[in-house]
């Protein structure tokens, strides 16, 4: 949102902005009225965060600092969907809600027996609480930072192998084992045979639709969501924040397609960290994968949007920019 502020004063760059398809565009910037600002801006903005992408566990997946070009619709969409100087104003208005829901609380606990004392240890949790949840992010921030240090070191290792002419392309590297790279960097020999095949089975295995539910034994266990009072033609799902939202679905597989109108409804595979700019602009959420404590269902509850996810092939069932309504409290999908 921050950086989205900065840039919203020159029509020029936003312009710019919307036929970017290269990741040069950082350098281009400065040629337009206000471009070197806007260029500090997101550079600062991938100094801090630029680690970060989808599926940020796996280490060869693209990061934001290597591709940029990921980021500019999240910023054209905060642009466009929201007022100037929204951080503040959602960061405010939410620290107001938390604040009514402190004190709603704490006067009905005064109303029951003992309740002096239970509304008083209750402040005093609410205060721990408050204090201390944001470090449960530090570890992913703190582990997510490491790996791009890794992989950085790992790719200049491999840039090295493709000098010497062991390897045909850097990225090779991700289809070995860490000890079948120490050993192909100390002996500079390599057995092409290998990635071959392992290339031919992850596009193999890209193509398979996991289970949704294995037992730690293996077995695979198939069933339907035993609902009643639902309409004929909804789709079932779970339950997991609740609310009803009306709006345009957007079906969107990877943050670069993410075009969003204030008050759409974000339909999507799953979620994770990297996803959560998306939440600003959204008003509900669907995914075809998730539980109650997975991470959209906790950030759809923390930014008070409904949500229904593990919604079986919800992608393909929805189509993009049909309207829906969802039903987070009862679990089900509506088409309108």
């Amino acid at each position: 949102l921050d950086v989205a502020d900065v840039i919203r004063p020159y029509p020029k760059i936003v312009e710019y902005l919307q036929q970017v398809k290269d990741d040069n565009f950082l350098d281009e910037l400065v040629q337009f009225e206000g471009g070197q600002q806007v260029r500090d801006a997101i550079a600062t903005y991938l100094d801090k965060y630029g680690m970060r992408c989808a599926g940020e566990i796996d280490i060869t997946r693209t990061r934001w600092s290597e591709k940029p070009s990921i980021l500019v619709p999240m910023i054209l969409s905060n642009i466009k969907n929201l007022e100037p100087d929204a951080s503040k104003r959602k960061f405010e208005q939410g620290r107001q809600e938390a604040l009514k829901k402190e004190l709603d609380l704490l006067a009905r606990l005064k109303q029951l027996p003992g309740g002096e004392q239970k509304a008083e240890e209750t402040k005093q949790i609410i205060d721990q609480i408050r204090n201390f949840i944001g470090y449960r992010e530090y570890p992913k921030y703190d582990i997510v930072s490491r790996y791009f240090i890794y992989k950085q070191a790992l790719l200049k290792e491999a840039e090295r192998l493709v000098q010497a002419n062991v390897l045909h392309e850097k990225e090779d590297i991700y289809y070995l084992s860490f000890e079948e790279l120490q050993e192909t960097i100390r002996t500079n020999k390599l057995d092409y045979q290998v990635i071959d095949k392992r290339k031919n089975e992850y596009r193999l295995y890209e193509k398979l639709t996991p289970p949704r539910v294995i037992t730690s034994d293996g077995e695979i266990i198939t069933g339907q969501y035993k609902r009643e009072n639902i309409p004929a033609e909804a789709i079932v799902g779970l339950a997991v924040s609740s609310g009803v939202v009306e709006g345009r679905a957007r079906v969107i597989l990877n943050i670069e397609g993410a075009d969003l109108e204030d008050g759409d409804i974000l339909v999507t595979a799953f979620t994770d960290p990297s996803w959560t700019p998306l939440f600003l602009s959204i008003k509900g959420l669907v995914t075809e994968v998730g539980g109650l404590m997975t991470h959209g269902a906790v950030i759809a509850r923390e930014y008070g949007l409904p949500a229904v996810v593990g919604v079986e092939n919800a992608t393909k069932l929805i189509k993009d920019g049909q309207r829906i309504r969802v039903h987070g409290t009862e679990g089900y999908i509506e088409f309108l």
